[in-house]
């Protein structure tokens, strides 16, 4: 399985108009790929409609990146669209798939741009920290690694809301097993959005 994170930047009061679009983009009989996710953000950058879908062929993404590159209104939204940026990225090899349904209704998205050749340490560290700090990621929605651009990681998480988040994170570095021994080492940047997701989105 691969992965398209698709951010659309947009004027603040056009984001029900963005999403409705993005939605109607991705369900078309056209469309490949099945849709995980569609938020709103919150915190961080704001004006953005966020959509992750997930995509069993490579070539079923870059026909879709191809669709979206030759259409004159992309994801349907070329009349409030002022950017659109499309982030093809491959899961931590060890996570479960991702689980869609009620996840808890806030979600975050924390982008890490790596240092060149930090990719193979980070892996190793979060694959030995997943389970005993069991509490903190049972909350990982996925965790996934740039196939283009800039060598990066995303993550998403959910979480009931910034108090649930606050207190799991704090045990987990308590407890000694978070971060993931070795990762903070290789960001040489890092980003956090929160997000909430559309009434259509599976993960909500």
């Amino acid at each position: 399985m691969l992965y398209e994170l698709a951010t659309l930047s947009c004027p603040l009061l056009a984001l029900g108009q963005a999403a409705e679009a993005a939605e109607a983009w991705v369900k078309d009989a056209e469309a490949k790929g099945t849709l995980l996710g569609l938020w709103r953000s919150e915190v961080g950058l704001l004006g953005r409609i966020l959509v992750l879908r997930g995509f069993e062929a490579p070539e079923d993404m870059t026909n879709e990146r191809r669709r979206a590159l030759l259409s004159a209104s992309p994801f349907n939204a070329g009349g409030v669209v002022t950017a659109l940026e499309m982030d093809s990225y491959a899961p931590f090899p060890f996570l479960p798939p991702i689980r869609t349904g009620a996840r808890g209704g806030l979600y975050e998205f924390r982008t890490y741009r790596l240092r060149p050749g930090g990719l193979v340490p980070t892996l190793a560290g979060w694959e030995a920290a997943i389970a005993p700090a069991r509490a903190l990621t049972d909350h990982l929605v996925v965790n996934m690694y740039a196939l283009d651009g800039p060598p990066r990681i995303t993550h998403i998480w959910a979480f009931a809301g910034l108090e649930e988040r606050a207190t799991l994170r704090g045990a987990a570095y308590a407890s000694g097993h978070w971060p993931p021994k070795g990762g903070p080492e290789q960001i040489a940047e890092a980003v956090s959005t929160l997000a909430l997701p559309q009434p259509v989105s599976p993960l909500r």
